[in-house]
């Protein structure tokens, strides 16, 4: 499989449609800011669809569909700040509501840990989100290093955030692996020369995992244990 040259040393995961299935409550935050900015609700496929890049991102989509602008014109709207405080507090209170961890990934950070694999979390999400949903389903353990969307200047698909990863622990970039489940970490791996195994399961925007090019398709998270 599209494993490191090298021992396995560390693993980064995306955080969102990789480790826990957070849509449903996200959802539930969007159109609870919705309703009170007294506009129509989105589908929790169309939030699906909208995850990867951020929070900010995914709330200025919602309003540009549902108000029937462009996101440019939203982004750009002084009343944005407002509604972004709005669903901060709906957010807050919806982390760790409905989300769930994938299958197996409890048990497959522990075998990874006790075989010495450092473990980190790379994120688009901001850090206030990442580490209400980590805390909330007593993941946050299991990491040695967390960096979201707000941890840098940038963040995926620029290679710094995994530079900083692998500055973190000392280990090279063919002793590094990627998984996650969008272009975004696709594209994160190849900008910074590392492999890259994706889950079908998780957010990619509407578009076939395939179409990513990873080092390969995993179907859960146990086909990593054959790396060890």
């Amino acid at each position: 499989m599209g494993a490191p040259a090298q021992a396995l040393r560390l693993v980064m995961f995306d955080l969102d449609g990789t480790l826990i299935d957070t849509a449903p409550e996200i959802a539930d935050a969007v159109n609870d800011t919705l309703a009170q900015c007294a506009l129509p609700s989105v589908s929790q496929q169309q939030v699906r669809d909208w995850i990867g890049h951020g929070t900010r991102t995914l709330l200025i989509a919602a309003l540009a569909s549902v108000q029937g602008r462009t996101v440019q014109e939203i982004g750009a709207d002084p009343d944005l700040p407002r509604i972004a405080g709005i669903f901060d507090g709906h957010y807050q209170q919806r982390c760790g509501s409905r989300s769930q961890p994938y299958p197996y990934v409890v048990e497959v950070l522990n075998a990874l840990r006790a075989h010495g694999v450092h473990l980190a979390v790379i994120t688009n999400k901001e850090g206030r989100y990442t580490d209400t949903v980590l805390r909330a389903h007593q993941l946050q353990g299991h990491f040695g290093l967390v960096i979201s969307g707000d941890t840098l200047a940038t963040k995926k698909p620029d290679p710094a955030v995994v530079a900083h990863g692998l500055a973190h622990f000392g280990v090279a970039a063919d002793q590094a692996l990627i998984v996650g489940d969008s272009s975004i970490d696709a594209a994160t791996a190849r900008n910074a020369g590392v492999a890259v195994c994706l889950l079908p399961y998780g957010y990619n925007m509407g578009q076939p995992i395939t179409a990513c090019q990873p080092d390969r398709v995993i179907e859960d998270m146990r086909a990593l244990l054959a790396l060890l």
